[in-house]
């Protein structure tokens, strides 16, 4: 029974020495949970790096009163419980090594969609709501999921900005769901599930908002989504373990800069600056980089630049309009037919590119956009 297999894998994730690794190399070597518990500690030598010490709490009878507790709990408040060895955990998590065994949900998650985790200071800014607020309104078009983690500031933006979009939201808890954190978020949340969204956590019913925790949740909201934004950030902010994680997982990862005498673009430049992030120069740029759906035309960049405002010197007209009336010319014939030396002209083409009017390809060749 699948009930069955609910009820041991949790009486084994609570088990002294046995994390989410430790669990999952135990259910690869014997099957399932039930199996693990019955047979880990007279069989310890099957497993892989596991010693006699680490399986020496499996088969506590207290566990399985913790765990029979549980699922009464999960059962009385409609809360769903994710296996990762029966592949009912979101797909992208999965494909993480230290991905939570085990995941408690309420609400509704729907996989099939792409997903985007936006995180940022509890301090946001004027700043960045701004960009909250822009980047929902470009994709108001474009089904997807966005994930963060009910936190104040940024998280809760992100939150309301999905459901006033009528956007599944997902937050991520750092404790289980008899305490909700911060409290004045009870509403925020309640609505999340009214919305379509949903509540997701790795800990039991009991755990408590402690401070390790938020750390260790953000590997779930780095590892649940190929992209992660980060809106803004002070030095060694937790937006950073975010993107630490994110990084380790092989995830895109975009941040707002701001200027170096705002404290909570520190964080984010710092990121950018050390190729941990990639910089968001426009937000049109960032929806097309997520691969979501093309924003509105008419929406306002938060840097934006006008087509007729863009006064271009004789030198930047003469290659413009030479690339435009020849498509991939290469560097060295645009250099001979302008009779302008190539070093001359690739500061030129730089300055195009920044103004939008000039891509360049492998080669050395360029068009005009």
């Amino acid at each position: 029974m699948i009930s069955e297999e609910y009820f041991y894998a949790i009486a084994l994730r609570e088990c002294t020495q046995i994390g989410d690794i430790n669990f999952n190399k135990l259910v690869r070597t014997f099957g399932n949970a039930r199996e693990a518990w019955n047979k880990a500690k007279k069989e310890h030598k099957k497993i892989d790096g596991l010693g006699l010490k680490t399986v020496s709490d499996i088969g506590n009878k207290d566990h399985l009163k913790f765990a029979e507790k549980e699922l009464k709990f999960c059962e009385n408040n409609d809360i769903q419980i994710r296996l990762k060895h029966l592949g009912e955990i979101p797909s992208l998590l999965n494909e993480c090594n230290d991905s939570p065994a085990i995941l408690y949900q309420k609400g509704n998650f729907d996989d099939s969609l792409s997903k985007v985790s936006i995180v940022g200071t509890r301090n946001m800014t004027s700043y960045g709501q701004q960009f909250i607020e822009g980047f929902f309104e470009a994709t108001q078009s474009s089904p997807y999921v966005s994930i963060s983690g009910l936190a104040l500031g940024v998280d809760k933006e992100v939150h309301e900005q999905s459901i006033r979009y009528q956007k599944p939201t997902v937050a991520i808890l750092a404790h289980g769901f008899q305490f909700l954190y911060p409290a004045r978020n009870r509403k925020l949340s309640d609505k999340i599930l009214q919305e379509g969204g949903a509540l997701i956590t790795e800990f039991c019913s009991s755990r408590k908002p402690d401070r390790e925790n938020f750390i260790q949740r953000n590997r779930i909201v780095a590892g649940i989504s190929p992209s992660t934004i980060v809106v803004e950030t002070g030095f060694g902010g937790g937006s950073v373990s975010t993107v630490t994680f994110a990084n380790d997982y092989n995830r895109d990862v975009f941040a707002l800069p701001g200027k170096i005498t705002d404290v909570y673009s520190q964080g984010c430049n710092q990121l950018i600056f050390h190729n941990k992030a990639t910089a968001i120069s426009t937000i049109k740029d960032l929806v097309n980089l997520l691969g979501l759906n093309s924003p509105r035309e008419k929406i306002e960049e938060l840097f934006p630049y006008s087509e007729t405002e863009i006064q271009l010197t004789d030198n930047q007209q003469i290659i413009f309009q030479h690339i435009k009336d020849n498509p991939q010319i290469s560097l060295d014939d645009l250099s001979h037919e302008i009779a302008i030396s190539s070093h001359k002209i690739l500061p030129i083409i730089l300055e195009l590119e920044l103004l939008g009017k000039v891509k360049s390809f492998s080669g050395r060749q360029f068009i005009t956009i």
